[in-house]
């Protein structure tokens, strides 16, 4: 708890950074800023400068916060008839092929400091550079995730070279340093956006990329711009929660919201199986409108007006009332991500979200830039008629989404997770179990968790739950129609949560961070 300004992060290390610079009289998006690239070194194998950023920004002179599209679009040459002249059905998860669509984070890093930013940029990036220049110690996240793909890494030399020093994984506590990656964050800290989408980190990209086969061009990068929105929202009892607009699928968030709140959920505290069936039920309805009709609505039409409204929810909750509820079965979106809450002394807030999609991202550095590139792009359908198809400027389905929720104009919950289709679901968790259970922050977090749907490509379409719910909710759940599969008791499959609440009398902030990862949460 704090009063002059609190961090979370799902890594230590990030997390301090971003005090840091709050000490140092930056504001919430200079030390969000600090924590992401932090992130980018010593959780390489999440995030970084190689992929999408998604931003919701309060100002303590706003009554709704802002929301930023970080997120890449694909290059021009990226087209569903290139993948299958080179007789492919789907885009490859890994490799050069599977890096089709522009890094926009860093643009949107310069974005939001351009306009909120108090310290310069150069002193912002500071803590990233020491660490990739200097070393930091390999934490057990990192170690794990590279032992299981280092066939993956070992497909592009330069990659392999960095992470897996001496042929090898390395070891929670081995000392690893990325100069390359310093290098390009210094660049940046000289030169802004134009030092990483213009000039030699560009110019090495876009030749990393050719000589492995993807057609990229240096107006792929120079051209690409993030863009400011307005939030979409929803009221849910008493609250006004915030998302940013698709291509995120945060709207499935507040579906679930909507439907839920056609239900009494606090009388369902101490019935556990009863409370996750409903969310779960609630996720279905929200998982097959998202599957249908999320994608960059520049390239089709979303119709968020009928499906936030209460006439919709209405019309989902009445079939899980009469007994009929979805049986829609997601597909898997995979993705591995970092979330990252920042409330200032000044009362601004933001709720951060940044990945490469999946661990790893497409597996492939370019060249001598340090930069490990996104495979956010292997989302896009190669079928003509899928909504998310593949077509060149398009941004993909996205599932990253940050989060907040108001009282009365002003903030009340910032919030988010990693974790695929486990982010709206998660979220939802936070918010009903702070707000109609009346769990702090990090009980909330802590709570046992669950996953509904295929994440991260695994091959099971039932219900996921950790093995600290009491066994006899299983029975619960199986009665109810549900196949149980328990899985570790803080089981990383559920995501890495961050949230920071803000109480409206007294102005002290509450932060959380998730003991599935190795972050923290700090105020000062």
């Amino acid at each position: 708890m704090s009063l002059r300004g609190m961090v979370c992060s799902p890594h230590y290390l990030a997390t301090a950074a971003g005090q840091a610079i709050l000490r140092e009289g930056g504001s919430a998006v200079d030390a969000a800023i600090a924590v992401n690239a932090v992130l980018g070194v010593v959780f390489p194998h999440m995030t970084g400068i190689g992929g999408d950023a998604f931003w919701l920004i309060h100002s303590n002179d706003a009554s709704a916060p802002v929301a930023l599209n970080g997120s890449g679009r694909a290059v021009g040459a990226a087209t569903r008839d290139w993948y299958r002249e080179r007789e492919l059905d789907v885009i490859p998860h890994r490799g050069a092929l599977a890096a089709l669509t522009v890094p926009g984070a860093v643009d949107s890093w310069c974005m939001a400091h351009a306009r909120y930013g108090r310290l310069p940029l150069s002193v912002v990036l500071e803590p990233a550079i020491e660490h990739a220049r200097h070393g930091y110690p390999v934490g057990e996240s990192q170690a794990r995730f590279t032992s299981e793909c280092v066939d993956a890494l070992n497909d592009c030399p330069v990659a392999a070279a960095q992470f897996l020093p001496d042929g090898r994984a390395p070891q929670p506590g081995d000392v690893m340093r990325q100069s390359a990656l310093a290098n390009t964050l210094e660049t940046i800290a000289r030169h802004g956006r134009a030092g990483f989408y213009e000039g030699d980190v560009a110019a090495e990209i876009v030749r990393h990329l050719g000589a492995a086969g993807q057609a990229w061009t240096a107006n792929d990068l120079a051209d690409h711009r993030g863009d400011w929105a307005e939030p979409i929202s929803t009221r849910y009892r008493g609250l006004d929660c915030y998302q940013t607009p698709p291509n995120s699928q945060g709207f499935a968030h507040l579906i679930m919201l909507n439907i839920l709140e056609q239900f009494d959920v606090a009388a369902l505290h101490d019935d556990p199986a009863a409370y996750v069936d409903l969310v779960v039920a609630a996720t279905r309805e929200a998982f097959q409108v998202r599957d249908q009709y999320l994608t960059d609505p520049v390239f089709h039409d979303i119709p968020l007006p009928r499906l936030l409204s209460k006439d919709f929810a209405h019309e989902c909750a009445a079939r899980i009332r009469d007994g009929q509820p979805n049986e829609y079965q997601a597909q898997a979106t995979g993705g591995d991500t970092t979330a990252t809450t920042v409330v200032d002394g000044q009362g601004n807030a933001v709720s951060l979200i940044q990945s490469i999609y999946h661990e790893w991202g497409a597996a492939t550095m370019a060249g001598d830039t340090g930069v490990l590139l996104q495979n956010r792009g292997a989302l896009f359908s190669l079928a003509d008629d899928h909504v998310n198809r593949l077509e060149p400027g398009k941004r993909s389905f996205h599932t990253l989404m940050p989060s907040m929720a108001y009282r009365d104009g002003r903030p009340w919950l910032v919030y988010g997770t990693m974790g695929g289709e486990g982010q709206p679901q998660t979220c939802t968790a936070l918010l009903t179990r702070m707000l109609d259970f009346g769990l702090d922050p990090q009980r909330a977090v802590d709570a046992p968790r669950w996953l509904y749907g295929r994440s991260w490509g695994a091959a099971i379409d039932g219900l996921r739950v950790e093995s600290r719910f009491d066994p006899a909710m299983d029975a619960g759940l199986a009665a109810r129609g549900h196949d149980i599969d328990r899985v570790g008791a803080w089981e990383g499959v559920m995501g890495h949560a961050v949230a920071i609440r803000i109480d409206p009398t007294t102005g002290v902030l509450q932060g959380a961070a998730d003991p599935r990862g190795e972050g923290i949460a700090l105020g000062w």
